[in-house]
């Protein structure tokens, strides 16, 4: 597996994209079970057909984007909104990256820590570690470039990044990603109960730290991404079932600003797995 992402990461950004759209059309037609469940999550989000159906082909460029941005050189970078990540790092008290399944959540790591870890430290991101070697080695080389550390999904993990932002660092969050049984508690997202994870407002509770959203979004003909970068529309609240709720909201502001991009076919409202 390692050789063929290596060889697939000198591919130029367009080619990879244009597989991409075709991975995700063949999964659409191929997988019933796929299918309805990516229609049934945008029919309770009430996004229009039109407007989403761009997420088919984008769900296959998020795959197939992996080798380059993996273990390839950098694509093109336009950053929106980069002074709310300068003011929410002078703050001192850490921020913490919200980033939902959106466009290339990939990117948004590697553009913070090549722009800010040389002066603020290294980006704190968790990540599920990857049961086959092959794509585990794959994973370590892309997690372990400078300015960044990876904390797994435990305990020690969540330990790790309050650590990071008591030392004024940032963390990195999918807080749309269903969390193991007992991590998380059970919210509206565009309408209907999910199992949310509470780790993103606890970490802010807890440390004081700044929450910004970003999300990267993909360009066409493979021109790279734009971050888009933005605070919460009011303080986070101190109680947490209402910051959980608050963060939900937050995420799904964000699917609407771009719903072409969203992830419609993960499975958002599953019942959580009950191990690590």
């Amino acid at each position: 597996m390692y050789f063929w992402f290596r060889l697939l990461s000198r591919w130029p950004l367009w080619a990879l994209h244009a597989v991409g759209h075709a991975m995700g059309w063949l999964v659409l037609l191929g997988s019933p079970r796929y299918r309805r469940r990516f229609l049934e999550n945008i029919a309770q989000a009430q996004i229009p057909l039109l407007q989403a159906w761009g997420g088919i082909g984008q769900a296959g460029c998020m795959s197939s984007e992996l080798p380059r941005l993996w273990l390839g050189s950098m694509p093109a970078v336009r950053w929106q909104g980069d002074g709310v990540v300068d003011t929410a790092y002078a703050s001192g008290q850490g921020v913490i990256f919200l980033t939902p399944h959106l466009g290339c959540f990939e990117i948004t790591a590697q553009a913070l820590a090549r722009r800010f870890s040389p002066r603020f430290g290294a980006l704190t991101v968790l990540f599920r570690p990857a049961h086959q070697a092959g794509l585990a080695q794959v994973m370590n080389e892309a997690r372990g470039r400078e300015g960044l550390e990876t904390a797994p999904t435990t305990l020690a993990g969540v330990r790790q990044m309050i650590k990071a932002l008591r030392a004024g660092r940032a963390v990195g969050l999918l807080p749309d990603q269903v969390p193991p049984e007992g991590m998380g508690q059970w919210v509206p997202f565009f309408g209907k109960p999910a199992y949310t994870m509470t780790l993103a407002a606890r970490l802010a509770q807890q440390t004081g730290a700044q929450i910004v959203l970003i999300w990267g979004e993909r360009l066409a003909w493979g021109q790279g991404f734009d971050l888009h970068a933005s605070g919460l529309d009011r303080p986070l609240s101190a109680s947490l079932d209402e910051a959980v709720l608050q963060i939900n909201q937050a995420m799904e502001t964000l699917v609407q600003s771009c719903p072409s991009q969203y992830l419609w076919g993960y499975a958002r409202y599953k019942t959580p797995r009950k191990e690590l």
